[in-house]
């Protein structure tokens, strides 16, 4: 490898120019290719041509041929302008003045420096290509290997899943009719405690019509009773001197108000409970 005394930075500083020019000359290579090949793709269909047609079709080529390397070597001087552009601008910030010598830039035995300085550079790079399009080979191969590994995975996993669907869609009919069958016996039990609660409900209707049958029945006889003591007190004042008429009027007074007071707990105790 071509040895220009710089040190590493500055050396892969000039690597990465290189091949950056490299890069753009050979696109611009293919351009130039496309060139010819659409030529003879459009314009070369017959077997022989006058003079006049071979000499137009040459023109034509020579127009675009010269055009993508004027291109070229226009872009070539604007890139090697901006480079200069970065390497004055460097160096007026420390306040240095570089210079350049135009005539060495056509100095054959540094332009064979150059040239062998980019070969030896590529070669390598080229072997380091080879290199990791072998590893890139194996890897694809890998990749197809674990590809295809993972399509049978998953040819797997979707019988899996199949088949657990079906058995659990036939768990589920399973299930299904023993929830059926729970439903029914729970709807048979439901409508019996319906049907008791609803004898219960009715017997305590007629139970409550009864109390309330009672309870106007006793009110009745409190309204008799208190009518028969009026009349007693009223028979009482006529016959006050009759000692024996008062004692009995008496004890009838008494037992009245037993019931009287026996009614109102009754009463009072139906009318809670209403």
């Amino acid at each position: 490898m071509a040895d220009f005394g710089f040190n590493e930075h500055h050396q892969n500083e000039l690597i990465n120019y290189m091949r950056f020019a490299h890069s753009k000359r050979a696109l611009r290579l293919k351009t130039i290719d496309s060139c010819f090949q659409d030529l003879k793709d459009s314009r070369l269909m017959e077997e022989t041509y006058t003079v006049d047609e071979v000499s137009d079709m040459l023109d034509g080529l020579q127009v675009l041929v010269r055009g993508e390397v004027e291109m070229e070597l226009i872009n070539t001087a604007h890139t090697n302008a901006l480079l200069l552009q970065q390497l004055f601008s460097q160096a007026e910030k420390f306040y240095l003045r570089l210079q350049t010598d135009i005539s060495e830039l056509e100095n054959r035995e540094l332009l064979e420096q150059v040239a062998e300085f980019e070969k030896t550079d590529f070669k390598a790079n080229s072997k380091e290509i080879s290199r990791l399009q072998e590893d890139n080979d194996k890897l694809k191969a890998r990749l197809r290997t674990l590809e295809s590994q993972a399509m049978s995975t998953l040819d797997e996993k979707s019988k899996a899943e199949r088949a657990l669907k079906d058995l659990q869609k036939s768990q589920g009919d399973q299930q299904s009719a023993i929830h059926a069958q729970e439903i029914t016996t729970l709807e048979g039990t439901v409508a019996e405690m319906q049907a008791d609660f609803e004898k219960t409900l009715n017997a305590n209707i007629a139970s409550q019509k009864d109390l309330q049958d009672s309870l106007v029945s006793a009110k009745h006889d409190l309204l008799r009773v208190q009518e028969q003591l009026s009349l007693a007190e009223k028979e009482l004042e006529k016959k006050f001197q009759q000692t024996a008429s008062y004692r009995n009027m008496k004890e009838i007074l008494t037992k009245k108000n037993e019931q009287i007071k026996d009614l109102r707990k009754r009463l009072q105790r139906y009318e809670s409970d209403g």
